[in-house]
């Protein structure tokens, strides 16, 4: 496959895995409007507001919105040579064990932390705080807040570090270090850019008080660094997408990939498991809300190799500053 962009779209249009997951995106759309026409059964304040339709709809814009952005990023990133993940990870049948027990061990910390979080605060130790993004159905303390940021900041992201460091693999081979950091820096620029003003649109940190941006904000950071940014980007992007790569054809690697990402948010606190109706629910719309910012991330640290920039340019301050600044503000009752 040559690097023209035509020859690239080509080569996309003939990949029976685009085609599939724009068949099952549309089947779960459906699905979704269909599970829920008297109503979404899930605790999202704005799910509420709107009908189940506006907000499929809006996935389904908000993944268009994805697309186009990666095609700024391709642009930005023409001239530089599109990394091997594939090498960077071991032969076939020790990326396929790290990879399995990549998923049971996350599994075991997820559903643990959600039974945890339960006993303790009345709600699960998910990827997200309560009100992320979605709006809060509750005040959690100061407490709970420091919890979920140990809990999620040890168990899928130092451990996991720690134990890749120990068995030898480089910060090359985890995706850590820049081949072109001038490059980087200019993606991370501009993606960041183009979200801060997206978030503009909505409610803000800048619709906050001067000292509770300063100091709501850098809370804010730190916290979903912990929480949720570092977790992500360990697990994920690190560690999983050589792995796919090594595993899988690149289209079917880069997807999977981007699924992985709604995949580890199967217990956000907003979702529903007392039920097989709840549970479907649950399910599709974490994928439908989740697989195109998975979509994002893949693309970027497929591109560049490195997963600092999509946590740089794609999640740290787009949205855990701009827009939970103000639940990090309520939740520690910054004046």
């Amino acid at each position: 496959m040559t690097n023209s962009p035509a020859s690239r779209i080509k080569y996309l249009v003939r990949q029976p895995s685009l085609w599939f997951a724009l068949v099952i995106w549309c089947l779960l759309s459906a699905a979704a409007i269909l599970l829920c026409r008297t109503g979404v059964p899930l605790d999202r304040p704005e799910l509420g507001t709107t009908p189940p339709i506006t907000d499929v709809l809006n996935n389904s814009i908000g993944l268009f919105s994805i697309i186009l952005l990666i095609g700024i990023v391709s642009f930005l990133a023409r001239h530089r040579p599109a990394p091997e993940l594939a090498e960077r990870a071991p032969e076939r049948g020790i990326a396929l064990r790290e990879t399995l027990a990549m998923w049971i061990y996350g599994a075991v910390v997820l559903f643990a932390g959600r039974i945890i979080g339960q006993h303790y605060f009345g709600e699960g130790i998910a990827l997200h705080l309560n009100g992320c993004l979605f709006g809060a159905t509750h005040v959690q303390s100061p407490a709970a807040v420091y919890t979920w940021a140990a809990y999620n900041g040890i168990l899928l992201a130092l451990l996991p570090y720690l134990i890749f460091r120990w068995r030898g693999y480089s910060l090359q081979a985890l995706n850590l270090r820049s081949a072109n950091w001038k490059n980087d820096a200019l993606i991370i620029a501009v993606v960041m850019l183009i979200g801060c003003a997206y978030e503009l649109a909505g409610p803000n940190i800048f619709q906050l008080t001067l000292h509770q941006q300063l100091v709501g904000g850098a809370l804010s950071l730190v916290l979903h660094l912990c929480g949720t940014d570092l977790p992500i980007m360990i697990f994920i992007y690190a560690i999983l997408l050589p792995r796919y790569a090594r595993l899988f054809s690149p289209p079917v690697a880069f997807l999977a990939g981007a699924v992985s990402y709604p995949l580890m948010h199967v217990f956000e606190s907003w979702t529903r498991y007392d039920s097989p109706y709840h549970a479907a629910v649950s399910v599709i719309f974490v994928l439908l809300t989740f697989f195109p910012a998975g979509v994002m991330k893949s693309f970027l640290t497929f591109r560049t190799g490195n997963a600092w920039v999509h946590m740089w340019g794609f999640h740290a301050v787009t949205p855990h500053v701009m827009v939970d600044t103000r639940l990090i503000v309520h939740d520690f009752n910054i004046r």
